[in-house]
């Protein structure tokens, strides 16, 4: 057992509270992580105002790091090797693994849900008292304790804090348009949603060879930061009409892939709309319940058009986060301007409240750092020209 500083979620929309609580030693599958740096992602947000997130509880799901300690049957992470974490481990035996649909196991839900690692228990508590675990990581904590399938081996020389944001944003965009849509080379996509998951989804197409990449979003400063990771074109959903433009960019037939990462239904049916005959539109935000998804009957059939839900990118976070960070050491795939700041643990409130300034830049993350450097300036992209990887 070991005495660790966390930021601790004791209510539903309460401060998170910085504590010392106890972390027990990893079992037998499993990994002592010193995390490194951790991303704040609004999933993170979403999870301190759910009612059914189990309480008391230590968030945080975006997280790279050291391994400090390794269980009795691990074999793929030594000590001193620097991993990034998935926040959905796989079995590898299921229906979905064996097929390789990894990313589909459902072998982490019911923990995940529950509060717990992989075995239903938790290595976490204060004064004898159980802490819940988040997304099987709670990352928000100078160490981890994590399934070893979560810990994903990263080259020597990958930076902490661009390590740490593979694992969720970045991964679930690249995933969308490389894995999912399966961008081919000169095509045109048209990406709803520039976000945090939606500028990746640019890189993804861009990587993949699109010849026309379409940025779609209400905020025009949104847009404009879309041009500096490979969007070449852009539209405001909110002053044009987006079917019409996507046709007149694609010579009238509309694109051959879209991603919507906006958790809009009126964005996913502006995305059907203006997607050409056959062509694939994939759906990666996530719908409230009570929203309706309206796609027209008529002819249906005749358009031969694909659309198709994506979890988490499509990922197989051994393949992906390990191309993913070999990507950025090339100079092909930009991370650096996705830091918007870096902070300590005790700042981490303030990454919170700038979720509701509704003119924060949200297509990067708050990183919390175990050592902080100093910011990267978001309000300079760097603008050199990358080269599609095809």
């Amino acid at each position: 057992m070991m005495k660790i500083k966390a930021a601790v979620m004791t209510g539903v929309g309460a401060p998170l509270d910085i504590q010392e609580v106890d972390l027990a030693a990893p079992k037998s599958n499993e990994v002592l992580v010193k995390i490194e740096a951790t991303g704040v992602c609004h999933s993170d947000l979403n999870a301190l105002n759910d009612a059914s997130t189990p309480t008391p509880t230590i968030l945080g799901h975006e997280g790279s790091g050291v391994v400090a300690e390794i269980g009795p049957n691990v074999k793929n992470v030594k000590v001193g090797d620097k991993v990034v974490l998935s926040w959905v481990p796989y079995c590898g035996t299921c229906e979905f693994c064996v097929t390789g649909a990894v990313h589909l196991c459902e072998s982490a839900f019911g923990p995940m849900f529950d509060g717990t690692l992989l075995d239903g228990t938790s290595r976490l508590s204060k004064e004898g008292a159980t802490i819940f675990h988040n997304s099987l990581l709670s990352t928000f904590a100078e160490y981890a304790v994590v399934p070893e399938m979560s810990c994903i081996k990263l080259p020597d020389e990958m930076p902490m804090a661009q390590a740490s944001l593979i694992g969720c944003g970045v991964a679930t965009g690249y995933g969308a348009a490389v894995n999912a849509a399966k961008v081919t080379p000169g095509s045109t996509v048209a990406v709803f949603g520039i976000g945090g998951v939606g500028v990746n989804a640019i890189q993804g197409a861009r990587i993949a060879g699109a010849a026309k990449i379409i940025a779609c979003d209400v905020k025009p400063a949104n847009l404009e930061i879309a041009k500096r990771f490979g969007a070449t074109h852009t539209v405001n959903v909110a002053k044009e009409n987006v079917e019409e433009r996507l046709k007149a960019l694609t010579n009238g037939h509309g694109v051959h892939f879209a991603i919507d990462c906006s958790g809009n239904t009126k964005a996913t049916e502006n995305a059907w709309n203006g997607t050409r005959k056959g062509g694939t539109v994939v759906v990666v935000g996530a719908f409230n319940p009570e929203m309706v998804l309206n796609l027209p009957a008529s002819g249906f059939h005749r358009v031969g058009k694909i659309l198709k839900g994506s979890f988490y990118g499509d990922v197989q976070p051994f393949r992906d986060f390990s191309r993913i960070a070999q990507l950025y050491l090339d100079g092909k795939f930009m991370l650096d301007e996705l830091v918007l700041e870096r902070i300590k643990l005790n700042d981490i409130n303030t990454a919170f409240d700038a979720f509701h300034d509704c003119n924060c830049i949200n297509v990067g993350r708050s990183v919390i750092e175990s050592s902080t450097q100093p910011s990267i300036d978001n309000g300079e992209f760097n603008s050199k020209k990358i080269e599609p990887v095809i």
